[in-house]
């Protein structure tokens, strides 16, 4: 083989080389929009033209959340000191919904000074790839959420987030923020501590290290069961927002009706009744 036909065989080798090499993924633009899912596989944020969500007013029953979350999120909107929220309860009382709520709300008051950034609870061991991404993107600030988020005995992703959250090395960028939801207080069900308890040599130190995750939490936000009474209320409020026009005593019999099927009363099963009431009176919501 000359010369010439071996500088061939290695020009056609890189040809081959260069087509199964992937091309540069472009990087995102933050600027561009104002909320992204974190795809942890191909560590890349794809952005949501629109979120859904509903305006803070129909949120009703959970007051106090709404009012301290609000001024958590403005504060850090503005440049200034805040905390990481849990919001931690009953299921269907409007933990995410406020989140999505509250941001719209701010960006609405101060356009394009937040930006929402979803983090499924399977990619949480993936934060830091996550926030690595974030830090070069100062010129905006961001909250992280993380929608039922929860750990078993099984899921050590938990020691992770605590590290992201306080005490890592990097620790957490300033222009960041992380917001959960989730239905226990602690994030780990109870009968993992109770076991932890019962094997661990010393049972108090045990019990400690996996409650303490979330205490890196400066906000600890309850939602609890509505009344009756907040559920009607609620119910009457999707009802005169979308302009349902039907009797008021009808739409309690049917609204209590409904949640009698479904064995509980909340916001959420409140939305599903209204839903299901528009499209009986041909509406779409």
């Amino acid at each position: 083989m000359t010369s010439q036909d071996e500088l061939r065989m290695l020009q056609r080798i890189a040809v081959a080389v260069e087509k199964l090499t992937p091309a540069p993924e472009e990087p995102v633009d933050i600027k561009g929009a104002d909320a992204y899912i974190w795809d942890a596989s191909h560590k890349a944020l794809l952005s949501v033209e629109e979120t859904a969500h509903l305006d803070l007013k129909l949120l009703m029953g959970i007051d106090q959340a709404k009012d301290t979350l609000l001024a958590n999120t403005r504060q850090f909107a503005q440049g200034h000191s805040a905390n990481n929220a849990l919001l931690w309860g009953s299921r269907g009382m409007g933990k995410s919904s406020l989140v999505k709520a509250v941001h719209a709300a701010v960006n609405r008051e101060t356009p394009r000074s937040l930006v929402l950034v979803e983090i499924h609870r399977e990619d949480i061991r993936t934060l830091p790839q996550l926030l690595h991404v974030l830090r070069g993107w100062v010129i905006r600030r961001f909250i992280l959420f993380c929608d039922d988020l929860s750990f078993d005995s099984e899921d050590s992703s938990y020691k992770s987030l605590k590290g992201v959250l306080e005490g890592g090395i990097e620790g957490r960028p300033d222009h960041v923020l992380f917001y959960a939801t989730s239905n226990r207080r602690h994030l780990m069900p109870r009968q993992m501590i109770e076991n932890e308890q019962a094997t661990a040599i010393q049972p108090g130190e045990a019990v400690e290290e996996k409650i303490s995750l979330s205490d890196r939490f400066g906000l600890w936000l309850g939602f609890h069961a509505c009344s009756q009474e907040t559920y009607l209320a609620i119910v009457e409020s999707y009802a005169e927002h979308y302009k349902l026009e039907i009797k008021l005593n009808d739409l309690h019999v049917s609204a209590l009706e409904w949640a009698a099927t479904r064995g509980s009363r909340s916001g959420r099963v409140a939305w599903q009744f209204i839903q299901d009431l528009a499209g009986r009176m041909g509406r779409r919501i």
